[in-house]
């Protein structure tokens, strides 16, 4: 019975893609041979590679063990063919090529282009989508039936088109995207996730239907085995990883990556067939995840979440209670502030207002009704950041204080490849080589456009003593961490009591702040004794790869008496001797530019270090505060204006030549006195 259903169901498809060409087929074959990976040799013959100059790559560095740490930088957030929407996309590499990319090697995508990370990472986490494990277990397999074989075409066979259709299917029917409460605020909804038996192929086999559960253990246990076997310790320390991917309409998500320490892993990889929400997952790798083994999470793409992330509700319509929130707070210290879809730190006009954050956005304020496909305030981490200081004083506890990394979300199993020069698209053939990633197909949205809301992606930087997984892993659940969007920025940032403005000449600044106080991730206890604010530390050093730094800007948030929060964005030192102005609290322009026809560097403006010793001169001993940094290099040429010269056009007027490439330190937390 269930074979025919299937046929019939397959029938339906035909007829549907048939009436879909009848209706706009021109659109739909220029739309396949776009992004179809018989036809990107033709379209990679269109650019010059030569065309720009780009650093030559250098071998990694094995640094000592270091009692003040060192800084390691690596990539959370990595996909190769093993995920069904990389294929459908063209991808051909794998987890042992992802692997190998991370240490230096080259790699030529499905697109044709060459692939090279500048320097190797220190550490690495696959994360295909656990959703997929095991749906291609058996497809080398002999003797497989007419819908087997064609359940393993469909997850082998890439088409854009294809994977159109499962997205749609996967999201489910439209929802009814009219509510009453106020724009930009999350509508919580009850909603119920499919099963594994949900899926056709995994219900094939009506004598044994837990067949698709063992081959999803099978796959989850060879991406153990893998990351056992290059996790190099000192060299390349590799995690046990996967995305828990659970779908929104319009392309949303609440995604989360699952990186695992330990020797004895769970058997099976806990998934949104399995788990509804967040907390149903939490609740699930507490039970399975025991003895040595232990895990934390990362949200990404909040910008996309609309307004779940920060909100008080569940996927599932449910809403956090104590239990719930102490739950996050255990297994959820970090989150993805920046990848190859955008930056989730703030939005204009969306209870921030510093014109840094209009920085990688193209998602506009929700409007009144608007439920989807817009920025919601509860999709930005400042803003989760200050609904944690609310929570605190309800709770009395604040279970919102996470750090950030980057990571890249990369469809092309080269991690790490977050720099301007050498990005590729995130998609394989669909948006490799140069003119796809530059191509505007019409009527799609501008968060779907690759042109427009694509970034080359970010990396994650942690503080570590050294490059072990225990060590890196108790750095992240520190956060002890910080994002870039690309350069590798060094980022220090301390705050407390025991030090002064002096620090910034000390030859052991570092000691002494280490010794006096907090680093990034941590919270200063108020010293009774200390009515004025503590000394915060910042050094940073530029990328020698990259461009010179140009400003460190400081970032408050506190809440009030009246439970108000509130948030203050200010520069704190400039570069090339410039002052703040105590008018703007902002740096005058250092002049810095670039000269966007061959994208080199204009003029010696910038600096190669910062540094600065601060005190917040509105620092009150009765307010809970939260302070992170912000450090902005010189201007650079975009991904796009390099594609540009590649093609030998000028590079296109609707988004920026240029880029301002930053990194965000995790926040520190100054408590109230009680």
């Amino acid at each position: 019975m269930l074979k025919k259903i299937l046929i019939v169901m397959l029938l339906l498809v035909s007829i549907a893609a048939l009436a879909l060409w009848l209706a706009g087929g021109r659109d739909v074959y220029a739309l396949y041979r776009g992004t179809a990976v018989s036809t990107a040799l033709d379209d990679y013959a269109l650019q010059d590679d030569s065309a720009v100059k780009i650093p030559t790559p250098e071998p990694g560095q094995n640094q000592p063990y270091n009692p003040l740490k060192n800084v390691y930088w690596g990539d959370l957030h990595v996909h190769t063919v093993e995920s069904f929407d990389a294929v459908l996309f063209g991808t051909t590499l794998t987890i042992e090529d992802a692997y190998r990319f991370a240490q230096g090697d080259s790699l030529r995508n499905a697109g044709g282009e060459m692939m090279q990370l500048s320097r190797p990472l220190d550490f690495i986490a696959i994360t295909d989508h656990a959703e997929t494990f095991g749906l291609r277990t058996r497809c080398g397999d002999e003797g497989l039936s007419v819908m087997e074989s064609l359940n393993c075409w469909i997850m082998e066979t890439p088409n854009v088109t294809t994977f159109l259709l499962v997205k749609a299917f996967a999201s489910g029917p439209a929802e009814d995207p009219v509510h009453s409460g106020a724009a930009g605020v999350y509508s919580n909804k009850a909603r119920q996730q499919p099963t594994q038996a949900s899926l056709p192929i995994c219900t094939l086999d009506e004598s044994d239907p837990q067949r698709c559960f063992r081959d999803s253990n099978s796959d989850w246990a060879r991406y153990q085995a893998l990351a056992d076997k290059y996790n190099q310790p000192g060299v390349l320390t590799a995690f046990s990883a996967y995305e828990y991917s659970p779908p929104l309409p319009d392309s949303g998500k609440h995604h989360r990556n699952v990186i695992f320490n330990g020797t004895t892993l769970p058997e099976h990889a806990t998934s949104y067939f399995d788990a509804g929400s967040a907390v149903a997952l939490w609740r699930a790798l507490e039970e399975s995840c025991v003895g040595d083994c232990d895990f934390l999470t990362i949200p990404h793409n909040m910008n996309k979440g609309w307004g779940l992330f920060y909100s008080r509700h569940t996927w599932d319509g449910g809403t956090y209670d104590e239990e719930a929130w102490k739950l996050r707070q255990r297994r959820e210290p970090l989150a993805e502030v920046y990848q190859v879809k955008g930056a989730s730190e703030c939005a204009l006009g969306v209870g921030a207002t510093d014109e840094e954050c209009a920085f990688s956005q193209v998602l506009k304020p929700c409007e009144p009704g608007q439920e989807s496909g817009c920025a919601f305030a509860t999709g930005f981490t400042r803003q989760g950041l200050k609904v944690g200081l609310e929570l605190d004083r309800e709770l009395g506890f604040n279970p919102l204080a996470f750090g950030v990394i980057g990571s890249t979300d990369t469809h092309n199993s080269n991690p790490g490849d977050a720099e301007e020069w050498d990005f590729v698209g995130k998609v394989a053939a669909a948006s490799s080589p140069a003119i796809r990633r530059i191509t505007e197909w019409p009527d799609r949205k501008p968060y779907e456009s690759t042109l427009q809301f694509h970034t080359s992606g970010g990396l994650a930087a942690v503080w570590a003593e050294e490059n072990t997984r225990d060590a890196i892993f108790s750095g992240m659940q520190r956060r002890e961490a910080y994002a870039s969007s690309g350069p590798r920025i060094s980022l220090r940032f301390f705050a407390g009591w025991d030090f002064d403005e002096s620090i910034v000449d000390a030859v052991d600044a570092v000691a002494i702040a280490t010794t006096g106080g907090v680093p990034m991730g941590g919270v200063l206890v108020p010293d009774m004794e200390q009515a004025d604010s503590p000394t915060f530390f910042v050094w940073a050093s530029a990328d020698l790869m990259s461009a010179p730094l140009q400003r460190i800007q400081m970032i408050k948030g506190w809440i009030d008496d009246q439970g108000q929060t509130h948030e203050l964005v200010q520069d704190i030192v400039c570069s090339d001797g410039l002052k703040v102005d105590p008018a703007t609290q902002r740096c005058p322009n250092n002049g810095a530019s670039v000269d966007i026809s061959n994208c080199t560097i204009l003029g010696d403006s910038g600096a190669a270090q910062l540094v600065a010793a601060w005190k917040d001169p509105a620092y009150r001993p009765d307010q809970t505060a939260f302070y992170y940094v912000r450090v902005l290099q010189n201007p650079t040429c975009r991904w796009s204006t390099y594609d540009s010269l590649r093609l030998g056009q000028a590079p296109p007027t609707h988004v920026p030549s240029t880029i301002q490439e930053r990194v965000w330190s995790s926040p520190i937390w100054v408590d109230a006195v009680d």
